[in-house]
């Protein structure tokens, strides 16, 4: 890394931001701790919690995203997957909770993996789920001769299938040797006219190609099956609800778990009682967080609708402190930043999740379970109002202060010219190609 652009990274230029701001901070922090100790709740637990608590940043989320009709290019944009590690620490630097990536073969390829495991650990980043492409051909990997244009691991040709399976035994691989511990399959496999596809027999493909991948990885894995509603599937698609991903993840095995990501639901869908159906059922892999206005925006988390992500993060409270056999959920960032600088909305993401986070966890449980027995919807409904319109930006702030991190992490990255500083070390990706990454 360039010496200018390590400046976002430097634990005295992070301090001296802080300096002015940490007066002020230290003043709502114990107005909230009072505020709080007078509903039983001790600040101190919830401020440790929160420190705890970490979500992953993807990695092809530090590049300019897009539309299925443009995408707008940034100075300064990745060019490989170490420039992708680089922005990631950023992130993590500064808002203090995004501590693993997450990658996507084939985009983050390389040849050199001990060199990537080296500079990851260099900068204090881990890895999280690796992510597997067969949604789009790959015309020069020659391990991609076959194309995906009519499914993958559902295709009616075998040899396509297979070609699918290989890849995704590949990703699993390369992040065994990366420290990753899971792999995410999402496909965009099914129909855009009726009577185009077979609706059983491409589930049923799906499934054996799935079994195939879940017999083949290390034992020490987790397969996470992400499921979506729409696109590039209008008419039909393989795995499009979590009840077909459920389907499928029981039919594979006790290690093969169903991903929720918040943008991949119809309309008005009560997600969070997905997310309680999956914990039921001992099969929530975990939780890919974003907001959308219409379908699958990729929005920027807690941007459109941040109640619905606390009632997420109510179910996700819930299970944690009943102690609910198997919960063990992953967490991800998973956006598309068409207009904004993607290491901004990454970190305010990660803000946005924690405060969520934090929210739920000032829920009183005993007055809502008592109201709930009581059929008193009102009160029910109050006491997670109570909690969510909670002012718990000091303990955030305290938080990410407490580790290093930026009491105002938009305003110390701006501080610290990181942008104009990569955008005179890296070329800059011409043209207005389509798609979303």
């Amino acid at each position: 890394m360039d010496q200018i652009t390590t400046l976002a990274l430097d634990q005295d230029f992070v301090a001296a931001q802080n300096a002015p701001l940490t007066a002020a901070l230290d003043d709502d922090y114990a107005a909230l701790g009072r505020a709080l100790d007078r509903r039983g709740i001790d600040i101190e637990a919830i401020t440790k919690a929160v420190s705890a608590f970490a979500v992953a940043a993807p990695t092809w989320a530090v590049g300019s995203g897009g539309t299925r009709f443009a995408r707008f290019p940034m100075a300064g944009e990745p060019r490989d997957i170490f420039d992708k590690l680089e922005d990631c620490a950023v992130v993590n630097a500064l808002a203090g909770a995004t501590p693993t990536i997450s990658p996507h073969f084939p985009w983050d390829e390389t040849s050199d993996l001990p060199a990537l495991k080296e500079l990851a650990a260099s900068l204090g980043l881990g890895f999280d789920a690796v992510n597997s492409n067969t949604f789009q051909d790959h015309p020069n990997d020659p391990r991609h001769p076959l194309s995906y244009k009519y499914g993958s691991l559902s295709h009616t040709d075998p040899a396509v299938r297979a070609q699918a399976i290989e890849h995704n035994l590949r990703c699993a691989e390369i992040g065994e040797a990366l420290g990753s511990k899971a792999l995410t399959v999402w496909i965009g496999d099914g129909a855009n006219f009726p009577g185009q596809q077979h609706f059983g027999r491409a589930f049923d493909r799906y499934i054996e190609s799935v079994q195939a991948i879940y017999a083949g990885m290390p034992e020490t894995f987790r397969l996470f099956l992400e499921h979506k509603m729409y696109e590039p599937a209008f008419y039909a698609t393989v795995i499009q609800d979590w009840g077909s991903s459920l389907l499928a993840a029981q039919a594979v095995g006790d290690r093969c778990l169903c991903l929720v990501d918040l943008g991949h639901h119809a309309a008005n869908v009560n997600i969070e009682m997905i997310v309680a159906r999956l914990v039921h059922a001992r099969k929530l892999a975990g939780f890919h967080f974003n907001d959308s206005k219409y379908g699958d925006d990729d929005l920027d988390a807690g941007a459109i609708d941040p109640y619905r992500l606390f009632l997420v993060f109510n179910e996700l409270v819930d299970a944690e402190q009943r102690r609910t056999p198997g919960f063990q959920p992953s967490y991800m960032l998973d956006q598309s930043h068409n207009v904004t600088d993607p290491i901004e909305s990454l970190m305010t993401s990660a803000v946005e999740v924690q405060r969520a986070y934090a929210q739920a966890l000032l829920v009183d449980r005993t007055a809502l379970d008592e109201f709930q027995t009581a059929n008193d919807p009102l009160m029910a409904s109050q006491t997670l109002k109570r909690a969510y319109t909670t002012d718990v930006q000091p303990i955030l702030a305290m938080a990410r202060n407490r580790k290093g991190a930026a009491i105002d992490p938009v305003a110390a990255y701006r501080a610290s010219g990181y942008r104009a500083a990569v955008a005179r070390i890296r070329p800059v990706k011409t043209g207005g190609s389509g798609g979303i990454v």
